[in-house]
């Protein structure tokens, strides 16, 4: 590919589906200047932290280029030949279902649609899942529920016409920072908006909230069940619609009705609530007709998620708000294309194009793809499917770009089960994840960047995800490894694609093939598309499906005038019966473990701990604890904690802060074993899971918290990556030119003089120069190893978690010699000059430290965010550092 291009692509994170304008400005070295694309509907040119430092994870280090088989590099042909001869035989010898796909959010909807049809069609097998039914299967089985079908009918443009907008379950301003900035710039120009935030943290989406309800983990469904009785006690529900496009109200509200949330004294006391709270924001969505709930992982991710996602749908159906501008419920989607996976069938209990197993859909897709071999019942959903991996139901799996040794609840069970697995193929852009450790067979698939397909996002929008740099080494798209294998067992005919292209529209052709009220009425249609050219698809705009006969230029909205997708065309009311969450707190398990995603970080961190910057904001696992906990247990700020649960162990800083709930624990779903000794939160998380979608209950786990007794900290500063194998404490934080780690052990240590050098001298040893410190008696030590005048590592340790600022430090690493001065202050602890002295960094968009902001603020005498802004850019991109800069202030 030539240099000097422009292109427009889509993000690779999370499902707010962000269009992105890409400079390539140096092919040959992989130089590209990411903006975001200020025409895309999505985000307008705003751009989040991840989303703005795409361009530094394009590096091929830690890439997977060739193919593998147990640890050999062969060929494409001894790779393909083995994984066909693979799945062939075990379907062969041991039926269909002994064999299995675990697919990603992040495949595109071409790869998925080809791996649906691969394992659906022609093996014969529904056992085919995806990591999407970690954060989106419950708000699909609540979707289907009450609209017949998976459909979000609202959009984007909704939450900026809302005069009411409720996030619940949704720390929107870290996990979709730029639909959060679309909030808080419609609230600035019309302040009478108001913002509810329901959640039982205090997060930075709590900035713009006017109302804060720090209900009880899982009670989300007492509360909505609650709103639906108060709203029918006060006659403020909308009849009409009821009779003509509902069915199921009288049984909702004799749920709703009953003694639990008859009333808001009760609504209160089971969700830890006051009474003035619940009836502030009661009486405000009885008011307000613009009203929009907008939810995401803290209301899927339970046991019952599933009815919380149905007693929120409730309360808009009864009340007529849905379909009409500004108002609705809106799912936030975790993935970049959970929703195009569904589209496919990318779930156990989906076919495909919408369509379920009945026999019917089996016999239509069967006879639209000419399958040899159509499975005829949904497979099984993902806790399942490597329950039975472990007890050897399931012979073979092909995992592909996703991560569930770290993602999984139980993780430390998924890893024993593919250890004792016969036959385990991973298709994957990284060579080294917790997973890929298990692989017989490896596949290098494309990453962000190289790959051209097709993605959907939140609100029902298909955009182009485009090309940027040639493929790697030998890495292939993965819709070309699937198919290829697919040939090769004998399926060449249903699997002879060209490019992406031809695989969308055979894709949209069964979105509309027997779409019809006569015959299958499905909300999923792209059929005006399926008559794509090759440049048709290549210049494809964004655009929200439906996309038929009916709306060629797509819908925003659907459901204007009732006519949804079930039998009778009406939407129905589901009788809810709130749940608390199935793990149970007791003497020995007494703290309720939350995990979720922090602003800097995605999923298992295999892209973003490629990029400096986005490091630098929290750089370790972390647990988040009261005060009252902490003082209790006698931690202080930055101790190391040791929590256990029923399941595993892991170990994290402490983080003591009012804005968690006593009793309650928040950490960190990212750190893997690639990033921290035992960083793993998944090891610790309840696999229960909710009876309808299969979805685990992530947000809420008995645990044991206790001090991890350290005999010493330290941190390490080195050029090069180094083994730490066997340390019971560290955490790897990849910098710009130096990798960090922080450390500790369980048992001091002899020599350290002896330690340090063994482990951080250069490879010639006779031209590295040693400074030391050491002072027994305090316990502390200090090193540095340089190259002639070029600092190469350094060490510092010390008897507590205070040990001296880093940032500082890895400024020295920017230098190539350091003079005598900086030298003296290096092994003194102490910076060279203020300037070095950024400090932890607060705005990850332009890399501002926090004592740089101290200093500015305090200097300048700023007093607005605004004013922060024309100084130091802080906080003019995508707004995710606000919060955190209205507190320095």
């Amino acid at each position: 590919m030539t240099s000097n291009r422009t292109l427009h692509t889509t993000c690779a994170y999370c499902g707010v589906g962000c269009g992105i304008q890409a400079v390539v400005t140096d092919a040959a070295t992989r130089q590209i200047h990411i903006q975001g694309d200020r025409n895309h509907p999505a985000n307008f040119g705003r751009l989040c932290s991840k989303g703005a430092a795409l361009a530094e994870t394009l590096t091929l280090h830690g890439r997977l280029l060739n193919p593998e088989i147990n640890g050999e590099t062969v060929s494409w042909d001894a790779a393909l030949d083995l994984a066909a001869e693979t799945l062939s035989a075990t379907a062969r010898e041991h039926g269909p279902e002994s064999v299995a796909f675990y697919l990603s959010g992040q495949l595109l909807t071409e790869d998925y649609y080809v791996a649906n049809k691969l394992m659906k069609g022609f093996i014969g097998s529904a056992n085919v899942d995806t990591n999407s039914r970690l954060c989106m299967s419950s708000s699909v089985a609540g979707h289907k529920r009450a609209f017949g079908a998976d459909v979000v009918p609202g959009c984007y443009e909704d939450l900026e016409q809302a005069d009411l907008i409720i996030l619940t379950g949704s720390n929107t301003a870290w996990c979709h920072p730029i639909l959060y900035q679309r909030i808080k710039a419609a609230k600035q120009q019309r302040p009478q908006m108001k913002v509810v935030v329901i959640d039982p943290r205090r997060t930075a989406t709590c900035d713009i909230a006017d109302l804060h309800l720090p209900l009880q983990p899982g009670s989300d469904a007492w509360l909505f069940n609650g709103l639906l009785a108060y709203l029918a006690r006060l006659g403020a529900l909308d009849y009409e619609y009821l009779e003509q496009h509902t069915e199921g109200f009288g049984v909702a509200i004799k749920a709703a009705r009953a003694a639990e949330t008859a009333d808001i004294p009760s609504v209160a006391r089971h969700c830890g609530l006051k009474e003035g709270e619940v009836a502030a924001f009661y009486d405000w969505f009885r008011k307000t007709p613009k009203t929009v709930t907008a939810y995401s992982q803290g209301v899927n991710q339970s046991s019952s998620g599933s009815d919380k996602v149905n007693a929120i749908i409730n309360c808009h159906l009864a009340t007529g708000r849905i379909g009409q501008p500004g108002m609705g419920p809106l799912s936030l989607t975790g993935q970049p294309n959970a929703m195009g996976g569904r589209e496919v069938g990318g779930l156990a209990n989906q076919l495909a194009a919408h369509m379920d197993f009945t026999s019917d859909n089996v016999e239509r897709v069967g006879r639209f793809w000419n399958a040899t071999r159509m499975a005829s019942q949904p497979g099984l959903k993902a806790v399942d499917l490597f329950d039975a991996v472990a007890d050897g139901r399931i012979k073979a799996i092909w995992i592909m770009g996703t991560n569930p040794v770290v993602s999984m609840p139980d993780a430390d069970k998924v890893a024993q089960a593919l250890s004792r697995c016969e036959n385990v193929i991973i298709s994957d852009c990284i060579r080294r994840t917790d997973t890929t450790e298990y692989a017989n067979i490896l596949l290098p698939a494309l990453g962000w960047g190289e790959k051209d397909g097709t993605v959907t996002n939140s609100e029902r929008r298909i955009s182009r995800q485009r090309a940027l740099l040639t493929p790697p080494g030998h890495a292939k798209p993965d819709w070309w490894i699937i198919s290829a294998v697919a040939q090769r067992m004998g399926f060449g005919a249903a699997f002879n694609y060209r490019n992406s292209r031809d695989i969308f529209i055979e894709h949209a052709a069964l979105s509309g093939f027997e779409n019809t009220p006569e015959q299958t009425l499905r909300a999923f249609d792209i059929s005006a598309l399926e008559i794509l050219t090759d440049a048709e698809y290549d210049a494809l705009e964004p655009i929200q499906w439906p996309v038929n006969a009916a709306t060629p230029q797509g819908a925003a909205r659907l459901f204007q005038d009732g006519g949804y997708y079930s039998p009778s065309r009406k939407a129905l009311l589901s009788p809810i019966t709130p749940q608390p969450p199935r793990g149970k707190l007791d003497e020995n398990y007494s703290f309720a473990l939350n995990t979720g995603r922090i602003r800097d970080q995605w999923h298992t961190m295999t892209r973003t701990a490629l990029a400096p910057q986005l490091n630098a904001h929290i750089s370790e696992p972390y647990c988040d604890m009261h005060p009252q906990d902490a003082e209790r247990l006698g931690f202080e700020q930055n101790d190391l904690v040791r929590i256990r649960s029923r399941h595993g162990v892991m170990i994290a800083r402490a983080h003591i802060t009012d804005e968690q709930a006593p009793g309650q624990l928040f950490v960190p779903m990212h750190w893997t074993a690639q990033y921290s000794a035992v960083g793993r939160v998944g090891a610790l998380v309840n696999p229960v899971t909710d009876p309808y979608s299969g979805q685990p209950e992530s947000k809420h786990t008995p645990v044991a918290l206790e001090r991890f007794e350290a005999a010493w900290h330290g941190f390490i500063f080195a050029r090069e990556e180094l083994n730490l194998e066997g340390a019971p404490y560290w955490t790897k934080i990849r910098g710009t030119r130096f990798y960090r780690y922080e450390l500790a052990g369980a048992a001091p240590i002899e020599d350290w003089s002896q330690w340090a050098q063994s482990l951080l001298s250069a490879s010639d040893q006779s031209e590295s120069e040693w400074l030391e410190y050491q002072d027994s008696a305090t316990g502390k030590y200090r090193s540095a190893c340089f190259t002639g005048d070029r600092l190469t590592a350094c060490l510092f340790i010390g008897p507590t978690p205070d040990l001296p600022e880093r940032s500082w430090l890895a400024s020295l690493f920017d230098l190539e010699a350091l003079t005598h001065n900086d030298r003296l202050g290096l092994l003194a602890g102490v910076p060279r000059s203020d300037a070095a002295h950024a400090g932890r960094t607060i705005c990850a968009c332009f890399g501002v430290g926090e004592n740089t902001l101290r200093q500015t603020i305090r200097e300048k005498g700023l007093q607005t965010v605004e004013a922060i802004g024309q100084c130091l850019n802080a906080g003019t991109n995508c707004g995710s550092c606000i919060p955190e800069l209205q507190k320095l202030l």
